[in-house]
């Protein structure tokens, strides 16, 4: 009895040409790095200062780092420095990443606010570091959310920035198709006898309502950990889809939680996290342990 020869098409061999090909830059990084605390198949938890282990990354090699680093404010997790000297220490890291950062790469920096003595209650840091960053500004994003700080004396505050650099203002990675959102108003309008509206969906545009991770008795999100500042998955989710490459390797110097290999994970992504506190790599590598475990119950 003949058996039927079964054949690739060309967009399945170009594709797992793809994923061989970075198979094998993620094992190089990897050497690079040395032994990591934790690893699967498409990911590595490193434990260690970012910037040391920043440097030992060959110029070039990361598509995207997604991070979001200690705000200076006090948390449990890092050491307030005086401003300026803070400000240094998240320039040397980005220059750093910079160097690390593909020719069509980038970096999206999620950060917050900080007070500056005499100067502003609440100033966002990115305009402390506006001309400390060698990457292209491509835009800002803002992250919108429900839960947050209450006030009495001024306006709640409900949103941080996602800063998206660029390594090269012509040429980088962005995946709308991935992104869009299928929530539009009027699907069915038409001009000129055209429909108006891509019928993926519409651009999710620069503002984004995405729940933040919360916490406390009867209200905590079911993703939480016991981690205190914690990325929502749905957050990470879009940036790895709209601003990585398919088959990419993802970047998070600042791991905390994990959220970023996990959303890396989900989709195809291979993914690298840096960590300095031992008890936090276990918690990220426990929870992507998890989230493997269950993605593979559902086959």
């Amino acid at each position: 009895m003949n058996q039927a020869v079964v054949t690739q098409s060309p967009v399945e061999q170009e594709r797992d040409s793809v994923t061989t090909l970075t198979q094998a830059r993620f094992e190089r990084l990897l050497a690079a790095l040395g032994e990591p605390q934790y690893r699967g198949d498409r990911y590595a938890i490193y434990k260690g200062d970012c910037r040391d282990l920043l440097t030992q990354l060959p110029h070039g090699s990361i598509d995207l780092t997604f991070t979001s680093p200690p705000y200076n404010i006090g948390k449990e997790y890092e050491k307030v420095r005086p401003m300026e000297e803070f400000i240094d220490w998240c320039a040397d890291w980005i220059e750093k990443i910079h160097l690390a950062t593909a020719a069509n790469g980038a970096l999206m920096l999620n950060v917050g606010y900080v007070a500056l003595a005499e100067r502003a209650k609440s100033i966002p840091i990115p305009y402390l570091l506006w001309n400390r960053v060698p990457f292209f500004l491509q835009q800002e994003i803002v992250w919108n959310y429900g839960a947050g700080v209450a006030a009495k004396k001024f306006l709640s505050p409900r949103n941080e920035k996602l800063l998206w650099y660029v390594k090269d203002a012509e040429s980088y990675c962005f995946n709308l198709d991935d992104i869009r959102d299928p929530d539009v108003a009027y699907p069915n309008q038409k001009k000129k006898g055209k429909l108006r509206c891509n019928t993926i969906g519409k651009n999710p545009s620069d503002v984004w309502q995405i729940a933040k991770v919360t916490s406390g008795e009867g209200r905590a999100s079911k993703e939480r950990t016991p981690h205190p500042a914690q990325f929502p998955l749905d957050l990470c989710e879009r940036v790895i889809k709209g601003f990585s490459p398919t088959d990419g390797i993802v970047l998070d110097p600042f791991l905390g939680s994990g959220s970023t290999i996990d959303a890396c994970l989900r989709w195809g992504r291979y993914s690298i996290g840096f960590e300095v506190r031992g008890d936090y790599c276990a918690i990220a590598a426990e929870r992507i342990e998890d989230s493997l475990r269950q993605s593979a119950s559902l086959f």
